[in-house]
């Protein structure tokens, strides 16, 4: 590079200093992560936590959100209401400053206004304002009520004035996100709102939070007195529960509020959650681990005193007291501190000795009192680990099966390629439509697994029996990852994991079959991007030498009529992979120019997790409401 004859064209000129809001509308995704549908919905969420703030303090109990026709957001609370007065460092009302400028905010520690808050930042409210076209504000305050507007990002068209008197305290908050801003959708979710509305209140024992639907006039309103406990109770409506009551524990040390809910049920999984000042905490964190930790002790250290485990037994570990056990952990902490991947791990390490010591004396109380269910939990866990036991020998069978390359599974096609990152393996439903694909395929980065029949079911077997399946074994070799403790993802053969059903049924139960597997075993490939499900067309549409695929019943409409202008046309409706040839199945399905995947993502993991539990679970009338919940949106089924 010639540095000595480069023009010196970086100067002074070239710094940008962006003003007020308009760095939060250059770069909106540095403040809300992405302007697709969820940071529309990350919008009234800031405007929410603001109102659940009020609450955490004890000076609010009621909250209302409303959607409005024009898809405007409404927050009232009947809090403390903004501080109306001019604020001494901006010139300018507390209302506009809260609204306008980063970072000011009652949230930052001793002597703000908030001993504990979701938000720590105080970039919330303003950057709601930033990305909206028009934004409103009321405060009812000192028995007057208050009014404040501003438009086109943050831009004040009514000042802070009086316009009444009021007899209460309270903030609302008005606002329409920006087009310009949320090009992909200005449309609020009713169905993801209400569920992180229904969470918040179950978190907030005794805060009522009333969601209103003016485009639809649904109307609900959550209100549980028994906070957590109830929150338990919920997510285990499609499990069995084997203890009668839900263990509940409470206490505050150091100004950190310690609440935990746990309950077992007869499944085999584990759906431990746990929220730092109402925000999620989907990598855990110290509070986690201080709950892990005194689970084990307490559990271990009663088997083995009331002779449950004898003299030289083996400890029960940390996976085999968990088993089937659903628990919400959720701490307020003044000062809270995250780390991880996505900023959803606590680190705050003084944390995990408080939530031990306080779940500890609990739960040992709540064993020595209840000492029918105090077996149960026991037995279960005993049962867990002999399971445990047999699961390692199935694993360590498995991974020497998988040792050598000569020893990868026959009925794999398997690619060329040697890297990962290039390969990928189709998961076929069948022998007749594996043949296909065996055929049509581009052997340098395609491998082909037919798979006969269904899989078992992973959600209502354990790990020994999920193991024993041919089926499953043979993609665990083909995949090279091992499974369990032993699983290794840099192992990975195929960076594109294809699941290849047909448009049936039959062919979404082995989808979801898979999935089930890969969410309960493999969790890793799905957080990571590694698994996609594959898209065949629904129909054929041919004219002459012309052929045409539709991929939904909309698409065949639309190119039927097309096509008829021109003449007489044949149509095929595809009910399997195996009547397609294999040139068909290359066109339409597997090459990468043509072919319509859909990536496997886990937006939300309790969502993930309550879902396949609801369908693949051992309770029959969850799953059978959910059909006749949504069936009248299925078309084309073929029975």
């Amino acid at each position: 590079m010639d540095i000595k004859g480069r023009k010196d064209d970086y100067t002074e000129d070239n710094i940008q200093v962006l003003e007020g809001l308009e760095a939060v509308r250059k770069r909106p995704g540095m403040y809300i992560a992405t302007t697709s549908s969820k940071g529309l919905h990350h919008l009234a969420w800031e405007i929410v936590d603001n109102a659940i703030d009020e609450a955490l303090q004890g000076t609010c109990d009621t909250i209302k959100v409303i959607v409005t026709k024009d898809n405007e957001i409404i927050v009232e609370d009947n809090g403390r209401g903004i501080p109306v007065g001019i604020h001494k460092k901006t010139g300018v009302s507390t209302v506009q400053t809260v609204f306008t400028i980063l970072h000011a905010g009652g949230k930052f520690g001793e002597g703000g206004g908030y001993k504990v808050s979701g938000g720590l930042h105080g970039v919330g409210a303003s950057v709601v304002n930033a990305l909206s076209v028009s934004f409103e504000v009321w405060v009812r305050h000192d028995g007057k009520l208050y009014y404040m507007c501003f438009e086109n990002g943050g831009k004040v068209k009514e000042p802070l004035k009086v316009i009444g008197e009021s007899e209460h305290t309270g903030t609302i908050v008005k606002f329409k996100p920006d087009p310009l801003i949320f090009t992909e959708t200005t449309v609020f979710d009713y169905s993801v709102l209400r569920d992180r509305i229904q969470q918040l209140a179950f978190l907030n024992k005794g805060l009522k939070i009333i969601i209103t639907d003016d485009r639809t006039g649904v109307s609900e309103t959550f209100h549980y007195e028994g906070g957590l406990k109830e929150y338990v109770s919920f997510l285990n409506k499609n499990r069995q529960p084997i203890q009668k009551e839900v263990i509940y524990v409470e206490g505050t040390d150091n100004g950190i509020e310690v609440e935990i809910a746990a309950q077992y049920n007869d499944s085999y999984q584990p759906s431990i959650y746990s929220f730092c000042n109402n925000i999620f905490t989907q990598e855990g964190g110290c509070h986690e681990e201080g709950f892990r930790f005194a689970l084990s002790k307490v559990i271990n250290n009663y088997a083995k005193s009331k002779k449950y485990l004898k003299d030289g037994d083996d400890a029960l570990t940390n996976d085999d007291v968990r088993e089937g056990l659903t628990a919400v952990i959720s701490i307020k902490h003044p000062n809270p501190q995250y780390e991880g991947q996505t900023k959803t791990k606590l680190g705050n390490s003084e944390v995990r000795p408080i939530v031990n010591k306080i779940f500890s004396e609990q739960l040992e109380r709540f064993l020595l009192e209840n000492p029918d269910e105090a077996k149960i939990i026991v037995d279960k866990a005993i049962l867990a680990a002999r399971a445990r036991v047999a699961a390692k020998k199935a694993r360590e069978q498995t991974r020497k099966t998988a040792l050598s390359f000569s020893s990868l599974p026959g009925k794999l096609a398997d690619c060329s390629c040697k890297d990962a990152t290039l390969s990928e393996i189709f998961i076929v439903e069948g022998d007749s439509a594996g043949g296909s694909a065996k055929t049509g395929r581009n052997r340098e980065y395609q491998a082909i697994l037919p798979l006969r029949g269904k899989i078992i079911n992973a959600e209502k077997a354990r790990q020994e029996k999920v193991l024993d399946n041919q089926e499953i074994g043979t993609m665990i070799t083909a995949f090279g990852t091992s499974i369990g403790p032993e699983f290794d993802i840099s192992k990975l053969r195929y960076h594109k994991i294809v699941i290849m059903t047909d448009a049936d049924v039959d062919g979404a139960h082995i989808c979801v079959l898979l999935l089930t597997f890969f969410y309960r075993y493999m969790k890793p490939l799905i957080e990571e991007g590694h698994v996609y499900i594959a898209q065949p067309p629904l129909y054929k549409l041919s004219q002459g030498k012309n052929l045409v695929y539709a991929y939904k019943e909309e698409e065949m409409i639309k190119i039927r009529t097309e096509l008829e202008s021109n003449g007489k046309i044949g149509m095929q409706r595809y009910k399997g992979l195996g009547e397609m040839d294999a040139q068909q199945l290359w066109e339409t399905t597997m090459d990468p120019e043509k072919r319509v995947l859909k990536k496997v993502t886990l937006e939300d993991a309790m969502d993930a997790d309550r879902v396949f539990d609801m369908l693949m679970g051992k309770k029959v009338e969850p799953r059978k409401n959910f059909i006749l919940e949504n069936a009248k949106f299925v078309k084309n089924l073929d029975i």
